[in-house]
């Protein structure tokens, strides 16, 4: 009779083939309609993971289901390294994200973002010219400041008006410029200086309102990290909730290794009555 634990393992793998699937697609997909450099980084990661997830679940099902032992001892294999890797960066995420936080601007509805204010491990990644450059052409594709127009901030709002708007992190820290900097207010993506400005945050120099706006500044790479923060605090959270799942269906597939064992076992040495 089959065992249980083989029907269960056979039954998730044979799930997670059928998840495999659109996934491949969608990264085939991405690799010929892919024009912008995001499109582009997303291509590779994306369809590793459908051919990793097709590979393994096979593994599974053909191990569970036709009690071969040795491709069920594979998918134990990875499945254990899996376990161990996604623990090793759940606490990698906790510990590089437990700094850094917007500062509220007195009388402002959005808050400014210093780099400085960021794990040193973050700094490093954001402060490199070649992540940085591909991580800005994707800010600009997304035309993260071109929506403070779009979503109905028209250019002809005041200054008071546009103080109270509630700005994300990568358009407070990208779109205008700090707030250290006084720059006179013209429209919610044009600012220039005054007459008698006098500024040491490295960042004012670098604003300009035609085009490059600040993604060049500290503070857009600033608001980058607070995203990134908050969407690696997230991520690990459901990577807790991943880890039971995987530990428990790593249990059930060490009975079924177990009972594969058993029976060929028994196939080899069968029972002999006299």
């Amino acid at each position: 009779m089959v065992r249980i634990s083989n029907n269960l393992v056979g039954l998730l793998n044979f799930i997670t083939f059928l998840l495999s699937i659109p996934i491949l697609g969608a990264g085939i997909w991405l690799s010929r309609q892919s024009s912008t450099e995001c499109e582009k980084f997303l291509q590779g990661p994306v369809i590793a993971l459908g051919i990793f997830l097709m590979v393994v679940s096979l593994a599974g099902l053909v191990g569970a289901c036709c009690r071969v032992s040795w491709l069920l001892w594979f998918y134990l294999l990875v499945m254990f390294v899996l376990i161990v890797l996604l623990f090793c960066f759940t606490i990698f995420a906790f510990a590089v994200t437990n700094k850094g936080a917007g500062e509220v601007v007195s009388g402002k509805g959005y808050k400014q973002y210093k780099l400085g204010d960021y794990s040193n491990w973050l700094q490093k990644r954001v402060n490199s010219t070649k992540n940085w450059n591909k991580i800005r052409s994707c800010l600009i594709d997304g035309k993260v400041c071109k929506s403070l127009v779009d979503d109905g901030v028209s250019n002809n709002i005041t200054e008071d008006q546009f103080s109270q708007k509630k700005l994300s992190p990568i358009q407070s820290g990208c779109c205008i410029p700090p707030n250290d900097c006084s720059f006179a207010y013209i429209s919610p993506t044009n600012w220039t200086t005054q007459s008698n400005s006098s500024f040491t945050d490295p960042d004012c120099s670098l604003w300009n309102s035609e085009s490059v706006l600040c993604f060049s500044c500290g503070s857009c790479k600033a608001g980058v990290l607070d995203n990134i923060k908050h969407d690696w605090k997230k991520v690990a959270i459901v990577n807790i909730i991943f880890l039971v799942f995987l530990v428990i269906v790593y249990s059930i597939g060490c009975c079924a290794f177990r009972n594969n064992r058993e029976d060929n076992s028994w196939n080899k040495y069968p029972r002999r009555y006299p």
